[in-house]
């Protein structure tokens, strides 16, 4: 009988090119498997890597043998991806796009940590059209069309870019929460905070806040930045309604640090929204998540007192924590102390988002400031109680004034993501064919300043284009304001469907009560000869929205 032949240790090129296989199908799991599991991620890549090493060790030095492994290993990966990823075989390869965004999402993650990602997407869609590949698996559309079918019911889920920012994928906030039923679930409780009842029961809250807020204004002596203290405002406010108080801002500023610690930590957040698995990496660097843990200690503390002291009046706590119901069990405190970071970052920031483009729009436009003027003249003259909304729904202007706003400068510019879940046959939204696993935009600040959407003076602040397309004014004659352009269904600032913006009634409420006051009792300037394209270009998107100072002079009417 013959001996077996004994093949002997591979050479070093054939350890080589067993390394480049095992790495593309490494690649093909990952492509697959789609995890956060850090864990997983592990031993994808490193049984290949030993494999590697095992097989080089026979003819290669050990630690040659381990460099040549790694460096083969994350090469051959590399190659593989990039070369699928550009290649006519990609789902998405039909779709345009330019090759940074096609190769890989660190491109779109450097763009949005420098918070320009708004006008870098509005170019992408004038140069491709209305649909772009922002990512390998990504695409952001301008086609309002497809408004109800990606954000209505049943929609399409969220997508992942908020585990980025708040670097988990467990305890998840409403906004993270990708499953319709879950979402559905935890949104309850919100509705029942903001429905007309309950934003009722709000009102002494903010006509006290508004009113503080009119005092503090009228007290600046000289030049001032008025969007530091409308952030204040927002901040105190949203403290009461979700705590039933804790924040003096406006009384004793900003001592504690806390609204620069959200700025400061929001690109760090943005680039981590675009790659969320690195976000469960980054997770675990203390540099990196101390602005996470320092908000979430602040709203801990805030939750922990409010459950001490009980309610002393309806607040939104009230009805997260199910007082409302004492048939049912209370949430977790962590859900709770979530939910408060939830209320305070996205209610404090949107509303002093739009409230400082709002008078950034007013101040540099005369014609519509002293219109508006009049208008809460009529309404409000002196004496009148500002803080009584029952004008406000007659104030056509006002509320022109305000969509305006909202419309150039969106306090969410990129809007929210959706994803097709994975493993599933895909859908189609209106013409467009959008396989298993794809993230998607439908970006407002693009669709907004759409000439299709909103014509003529489409990139100008002129609130009349309101009143014209409701039939409340006529266009004035003359080819600037000929064929009025106005299509609502372009128009999300508050986005669209069940996973809207929960307080969207409350915030222009908000909004009102704050003009007329301010606007009732103060005459507002801007510095003479600023330049208004530094707001416009400083107008920043981190999600939420970081904007330059507002530099202006206050005097009291009367």
């Amino acid at each position: 009988m013959e001996p077996m032949l004994n093949p002997g240790p591979l050479s070093s090129q054939q350890a080589v090119l067993a390394i480049c296989f095992l790495a593309m199908v490494a690649h093909q799991l990952f492509r697959h498997l789609e995890t956060y599991s850090i864990p997983l991620h592990t031993l994808l890549i490193s049984l290949p890597i030993l494999a590697g090493f095992a097989l080089l060790k026979p003819t290669t030095p050990s630690l040659y043998a381990a460099c040549i492994s790694i460096a083969v290993f994350f090469s051959a990966m590399l190659a593989s991806v990039v070369a699928y990823r550009i290649s006519p075989f990609h789902r998405l390869a039909k779709y345009p796009g330019p090759f940074g965004c096609r190769v890989t999402k660190f491109w779109m993650a450097c763009i949005g940590f420098t918070g320009r990602q708004h006008f870098y997407l509005q170019s992408l869609h004038e140069r491709y059209g209305d649909v772009v590949r922002i990512g390998p698996n990504e695409l952001s559309f301008k086609d309002p069309s497809i408004r109800d079918a990606l954000l209505g019911l049943p929609g399409v889920p969220k997508g992942p870019q908020m585990i980025g920012r708040i670097l988990t994928v467990t305890n998840l906030p409403l906004l993270a929460i990708a499953d319709p039923a879950l979402h559905h679930e935890r949104r309850k409780p919100w509705n029942r905070a903001f429905s007309a009842t309950a934003t009722k029961e709000y009102e002494p809250l903010l006509v006290s806040r508004v009113s503080q807020l009119a005092h503090v204004l009228g007290s600046q002596k000289g030049e001032f930045d008025m969007s530091k203290f409308l952030n204040y405002f927002t901040y105190d406010f949203m403290c009461d309604m979700a705590y039933g108080g804790g924040s003096e801002l406006l009384h004793d500023g900003d001592q504690s640090d806390i609204w620069h610690t959200m700025e400061q930590g929001w690109p760090a957040a943005t680039f981590l929204s675009h790659v969320p698995w690195l976000g469960l990496y980054f997770a675990h660097l203390p540099v990196v998540s101390a602005s996470v843990a320092s908000l979430l200690s602040y709203c801990r503390e805030f939750t922990l007192q409010r459950i001490q002291r009980g309610a002393v009046r309806k607040d939104v706590f009230h009805y997260l924590s199910n007082e409302d119901q004492p048939e049912k069990v209370s949430p977790p405190v962590q859900q709770l102390v979530d939910d408060g970071v939830l209320a305070i970052v996205a209610g404090a920031d949107t509303t002093s988002s739009a409230l400082s483009s709002l008078f950034f729009s007013l101040v540099t436009h005369r014609d519509v400031y002293d219109r508006l003027q009049a208008e809460v003249d009529r309404f409000y003259p002196q004496g009148e109680n500002t803080g009584d909304a029952k004008h406000h729904r007659d104030m056509h202007y006002l509320t022109a004034v305000i969509n305006e706003t909202l419309r150039l400068f969106p306090p969410a510019p990129s809007g929210s993501q959706r994803q097709v879940p994975h493993h599933s046959q895909g859908i189609m939204l209106g013409p467009y064919v959008v396989p298993a696993g794809t993230a998607m935009f439908l970006h407002p600040y693009s669709m907004h300043r759409d000439p299709r959407n909103f014509s003529p003076s489409t990139t100008e602040f002129w609130p009349e284009r309101w009143l014209i397309a409701a039939g409340r004014e006529k266009a004035a004659s003359g080819a600037e304001v000929s064929g009025i352009v106005h299509n609502e269904a372009a128009f999300l600032p508050f986005s669209h469907g069940p996973a809207n913006c929960v307080g969207k009634q409350l915030a222009m409420q908000e909004m009102r009560t704050v003009v007329c006051t301010v606007l009732q009792k103060l005459e507002v300037r801007v510095r003479p000869g600023w330049n208004k394209r530094e707001y416009e270009e400083g107008f920043l998107d981190f999600f939420v929205t970081k904007r330059p100072i507002l530099p202006v002079t206050v005097h009291p009417r009367y």
